[in-house]
């Protein structure tokens, strides 16, 4: 049976997938970000910097799998909100969250989510397919006392854009043009067409509870 792999930390991404059917084999890969985002030529599209971290991330984690190699699939991604042409990932401090929620109130962004899909038989790469996916968020205008008491909750301290869709942030989105999935973390219409490329069908992965 062919697995699924997710390449990520995020908790939202799992709830999306296993949500849809799928229980992935979770593995956290070790990839430097900055350091990938860096390396990058210059002039590189904010779509093609995305694409490049969720790659880094898929192949360091294909690369610490054997028990898994024989017959899988190993999905990386990585989302960023592309606000005034520039790319916006976590803010990790207060601060950051707070400056980028008050450039952001009451208009609108692209969060970018690059997808990376490699699949593997015999221990090898074998199929590769990479795609982003963009969806416009509108923002609402939290009022002073609403953005403290979000920014005290932690939640958008460790997001892609300082929000979240299907969290307390979510209170703040007013409507978004395109996937909802994408938007969280990884989009379901995307990954269904990369597995294509690569040879499985999406029914191959869902788990056997739906029978």
């Amino acid at each position: 049976m062919t697995r699924l792999v997710l390449a990520s930390a995020s908790p939202a991404r799992l709830g999306v997938l296993r949500t849809a059917g799928i229980d992935p084999v979770v593995r956290v890969s070790g990839v430097d970000e900055d350091a990938v985002a860096a390396a990058l030529p210059a002039g590189t599209s904010p779509e093609g910097i995305v694409v490049a971290l969720a790659r880094a991330k898929a192949l360091d984690v294909a690369a610490t799998i054997p028990e898994l190699a024989d017959d899988c699939v190993v999905v990386g991604c990585d989302s960023m909100l592309l606000v005034d042409g520039q790319l916006q990932g976590k803010p990790h401090t207060p601060e950051v969250a707070r400056a980028r929620w008050k450039g952001m109130a009451g208009r609108s962004a692209d969060l970018l989510t690059g997808h990376c899909v490699l699949r593997l038989r015999a221990g090898e790469i074998v199929g590769e397919a990479a795609e982003c996916s963009g969806t416009t968020v509108h923002f609402a205008e939290p009022g002073p006392d609403e953005l403290d008491a979000y920014i005290a909750t932690g939640e958008p301290l460790q997001v892609a854009g300082a929000f979240t869709l299907d969290g307390l942030g979510g209170w703040f989105v007013d409507r978004i043009d395109g996937d909802p999935s994408s938007v969280i973390g990884i989009g379901l219409p995307l990954l269904r067409r990369l597995l294509e490329d690569v040879g499985v069908g999406v029914t191959q992965l869902w788990r056997d509870a739906r029978a």
